[in-house]
């Protein structure tokens, strides 16, 4: 508008909470919510994570989360978890019944945490030795397994299985995976989540002339990748789906389960 940018909404969708309740007591489908950093005080997540224990959802990632420049005031006292590591020392306080404010007969929750790992790294780490050692860090303060972020070229994820055995992880480490869908994810997952897109897999997309053809290179080749981490015996595989339903139906239609 000629006042500037006016955010409007024009549709609103159930949150976190909802969804996660809805496949864990709808659908028997155990959620794994993601529990974040940013945009929530420890207070609020405190409260979150009560309302889960209270529907019986006891699997979350704690995760930093995207930084969006969103600050949100700390009033009245509050507090925020800078780092994912704050935020797993908070919940595996929980797990022992402490809570941020001392309660009466407080009953400990029972929460597996997962935690993220970066085979290519984490964007903010000067090396990938400090970048294990953080993960580390995370596993040591009540972490139970790793998910990695998204990887295009398995040698990435088969060398930091390595490396972490290097560095004495051994918790179960969760192969992430993204189809890709679209010519614009060529530049636009590798500035936001610090990964390689190989030149075979670039240059088919590049070639597609339709989003049809985009999308079965991007089925074919995330197909591929499934299909070699299954037959290594990956404990699972966490799929990025972001919204992209009929490119994850399309390969857990050809993916031999």
């Amino acid at each position: 508008t000629r006042e500037g940018l006016k955010r409007m909404v024009k549709r609103k969708r159930p949150g976190t909470l909802g969804v996660c309740a809805l496949l864990q007591n709808k659908y028997r489908v155990d959620a794994v919510p993601h529990v974040i950093c940013q945009g929530f005080t420890r207070e609020e997540t405190e409260d979150f994570l009560i309302e889960l224990n209270y529907l019986g959802i006891d699997n979350v990632l704690a995760i930093k989360g995207d930084d969006n420049g969103f600050r949100k005031p700390l009033a009245y006292g509050r507090s925020a978890n800078p780092k994912a590591l704050e935020l797993v020392e908070q919940i595996a306080h929980m797990n022992r019944g402490k809570f941020l404010e001392e309660h009466l007969d407080a009953d400990p929750t029972d929460f597996s945490v997962g935690v993220a790992g970066y085979p290519e790294k984490h964007f903010e780490a000067p090396n990938m030795a400090v970048d294990l050692r953080n993960t580390k860090a995370k596993l040591e303060a009540g972490g139970e397994y790793v998910v990695t972020q998204m990887f295009f070229n398995n040698r990435h994820y088969f060398d930091y299985l390595d490396l972490c055995a290097a560095e004495g992880i051994d918790c179960p480490i969760i192969p992430g995976l993204k189809i890709l869908t679209a010519k614009k994810q060529l530049s636009t997952l590798p500035r936001l989540f610090n990964c390689e897109i190989p030149v075979e897999l670039a240059d088919a997309v590049e070639a597609a002339e339709s989003k049809e053809e985009v999308l079965d290179v991007g089925v074919e080749w995330s197909l591929r990748q499934a299909e070699e981490l299954l037959n290594h015996g990956v404990p699972s595989l966490h799929f990025y789906v972001m919204q992209s339903s009929k490119a994850i139906k399309s390969l857990m239609d050809r993916l031999d389960l």
